[in-house]
């Protein structure tokens, strides 16, 4: 049988196959030493990703308690 025609072009800034394949794998394998490790507590689930760093507070440290808390309501 004929193969099916596609008229879509080869989109060279695609990722590789292969690539993508072991890219998967090693997360995978990642997140699976995170479980069998002990890691991680029960409570807290497996991320791949990690938390985006906090900012920093700044001059708050100056601040009363009062400042503080009427902060917390604005």
């Amino acid at each position: 049988m004929a193969e099916k025609f596609n008229p879509a072009p080869h989109d060279k800034y695609a990722d590789d196959p292969r690539e993508a394949v072991l890219a998967d794998r090693e997360m995978h394998n990642k997140l699976e030493a995170g479980l069998v490790g002990g890691t991680f507590p029960a409570s807290d689930p497996v991320s791949a990703a990690q938390p985006a760093p906090s900012k920093p507070d700044g001059d708050r440290e100056n601040e009363s308690l009062w400042d503080k808390v009427k902060s917390a309501f604005r």
